[in-house]
């Protein structure tokens, strides 16, 4: 582990004093926090996803319509890798400010669920969950349990509708979807109850995401950035750090515990 350096230790000495001081602290997380548990991001330069394929041949709805199997042959392994991973200090550091009252909710664009495993319980997952799985025929939702997921990943096998027969979409958002619209609203309520967004592991370039922390801005919040790279908002926020989130939130959480006592 490299030591912060002196203006990072600055900068996080002000971020744990923000957190310390807020009423009301809301994080939107991105693929930032996650890739240290081993999830790819998307839009690494180099790594990302998309520098490998197409999202409109592998991840959108035209392309699950027409080719579903196709979609789902190129989901496998992610899928895998997604029910593997486990939470990394980042997560758990939210888990613990939410337990103490300092977090009041988490917006993430997600999918991984390892903020819940973490122990994180007011989590809202605007681009979806893999958790659940609905039916293009009768509509009907479908928890992903083991023994679908163990033929799905293990057999490759189709998830199909037990009740018609249809194919089952997970119930992630694919490009050319709408995020659901409950979802949305809860995740827009709480950036402006906010008076300190935590915007973390985000590159705040997918929208409509990347315009909740101008809601929460234009509404008097202020705002802590922590990802790897530079971030467009970095002028607008009060703390802007560059650095891995698994190493700088433990660091945060224990400023902010000890501050405490």
């Amino acid at each position: 582990m490299v030591l912060p350096s002196s203006d990072k230790i600055l900068q996080l000495d002000l971020a744990s004093q923000l957190i310390l001081d807020a009423e009301y602290c809301v994080a939107l997380t991105g693929a930032g926090i996650s890739t240290p548990s081993g999830i790819p991001d998307f839009r690494s330069p180099g790594s990302g996803v998309w520098t490998r394929y197409s999202p409109m041949e592998v991840a959108s709805l035209s392309a699950f319509r027409y080719h579903p199997d196709r979609v789902y042959d190129w989901r496998r392994p992610f899928l895998k890798n997604l029910f593997q991973a486990d939470p990394n200090p980042a997560h758990s550091t939210l888990a613990t400010l939410e337990e103490r009252n300092y977090l009041q909710s988490i917006v993430t664009q997600n999918i991984d669920c390892l903020h819940q495993k973490a122990g994180s319980n007011s989590v809202i997952e605007v681009h979806g969950t893999y958790q659940t799985l609905t039916c293009l025929g009768c509509f009907q939702q479908v928890e992903a349990n083991f023994e679908l997921i163990n033929t799905f990943l293990e057999d490759s096998v189709t998830p199909h509708c037990p009740e018609c027969g249809n194919i089952l979409k997970p119930d992630i958002i694919l490009y050319e979807e709408q995020l659901p619209a409950d979802k949305w609203k809860l995740a827009r309520d709480e950036v402006l109850k906010c008076d300190l967004l935590l915007v973390l592991g985000s590159s705040l370039t997918v929208t409509p995401v990347s315009d909740l922390p101008y809601s929460a801005l234009g509404n008097g919040a202020k705002l802590i950035i922590i990802n790897r790279t530079c971030t467009h908002l970095a002028d607008l926020a009060e703390v802007s750090i560059q650095g891995d989130l698994e190493e700088l939130m433990p660091i945060i959480e224990n400023k902010v515990l000890n501050e405490k006592k």
